[in-house]
């Protein structure tokens, strides 16, 4: 903090409302503020420009606009070959794995933080910030956690879970203690080009949401072969078209017939190239093992927390008990249907992240 109270703070900037309103908010609190955003995927091939998604050109000429009218320097960083080797190769390698990866939270960690957190040692700034809807707090022992944004239907918490305490003692989050509707009226209060844009969905580099497109297009042919999808005894229903294709909880796609019930997708065996399907009661477990825990908070003994599987779940009470190794097994209070591989488990305690890891 500097002696006036006022901080050299990098925004990053997206070009969409939230981010936008985050870096208007700290101009007029009276910090030095500079917009960054990061290029991360080539659309030069792309002519519909794909509005909706996040990150691209469009999105880099609103947030450059946005940055003139409050008055900010703004900058592009062109972090396409990094973006390809942290974000994209990891996506693709995880369903190649029979896991369903999370794609933004890598992205936040490996690019968004890390490099910004670089560049604004480099430029002699003290903070960077984001539009998430979240907050940073401090408990007792002065260790950091990620709070859940006061706007629950945009809390974005779950995806900053891995987030280390030396990040976490430099970020800002101006937006975690009000709601979308606020950030909207402030939008349009400064007359900001973007305060009626539509939010993002899709993932940024796969515009269509077609998955197992993009990964077939991505890997070499012999990867997406035909297989078996078997019953969990191994009886063979029918034929898949390339597992990396498929997805924990899928029903549609599966293309089975003369069956009494529903089958889903209950597990993804990349060894025996199968995909294997049941009723939905196959889907629900109450235990399981997470790696590649990060812990916020410090814990060595079990511990009750609500436990939260993928991001739209609602957080279920379970007991947490940490592992070597970096793990920890989970007991949930009630059965969980998906518990998907690839995904995070996140352990919050008063609404504040305790830990989380990777679920394996």
């Amino acid at each position: 903090m500097t002696d006036n109270g006022h901080n050299k703070i990098v925004v990053a900037m997206s070009g969409g409302v939230d981010s936008s309103v985050a870096a208007a908010m700290l101009k007029n609190q009276g910090h030095e503020v500079i917009g960054i955003s990061l290029q991360l995927w080539n659309y030069s091939w792309d002519t519909d420009h794909r509005f909706g998604t996040c990150c691209s050109l469009d999105d880099l000429a609103d947030a450059r606009r946005v940055a003139d009218r409050i008055g900010i320097p703004f900058y592009i960083l062109n972090m396409e070959e990094q973006f390809k080797e942290k974000v994209v190769d990891y996506f693709v390698g995880e369903y190649l794995e029979g896991r369903t990866p999370i794609p933004c939270t890598a992205c936040n960690k490996k690019l968004k933080f890390d490099e910004l957190m670089r560049r604004a040692e480099e430029y002699g700034y003290d903070y960077i910030a984001t539009g998430h809807y979240a907050s940073i707090v401090q408990d007792a022992s002065g260790r950091y956690t990620v709070k859940r944004g006061e706007d629950r239907n945009k809390d974005q918490s779950y995806f900053l879970f891995d987030l280390s305490q030396e990040q976490l003692a430099r970020i800002l989050f101006p937006l975690g203690e009000i709601d979308k509707a606020e950030v909207r009226r402030l939008a349009g209060d400064l007359e900001l080009n973007v305060a009626g844009k539509a939010e993002s969905h899709e993932i940024c580099f796969i515009p269509d949401n077609n998955y197992a497109g993009f990964i077939e297009g991505y890997v070499e042919e012999t990867v997406f072969q035909p297989g078996d999808i078997v019953t969990r005894e191994g009886e063979v229903l029918g034929t898949h078209r390339g597992y990396p294709g498929y997805t924990i909880g899928q029903r549609k796609g599966l293309n089975l017939g003369g069956l009494s019930e529903p089958y889903y997708v209950t597990a993804i065996d990349p060894a025996q190239n199968r995909v294997v399907v049941g009723p939905k009661g196959d889907l629900f477990r109450d235990e399981f093992t997470v790696g590649d825990v990060t812990w916020s908070l410090d814990f060595c003994e079990p511990f009750e927390a609500e436990v939260q599987i993928r991001y739209r779940h609602q957080a279920v009470p379970g007991w947490v008990t940490p592992m070597p190794g970096g793990r920890a097994s989970v007991a949930l209070e009630y059965p969980q249907p998906a518990i998907t591989p690839g995904q995070a488990a996140v352990f919050y305690r008063d609404d504040c992240i305790a830990g989380g890891g990777w679920i394996e």
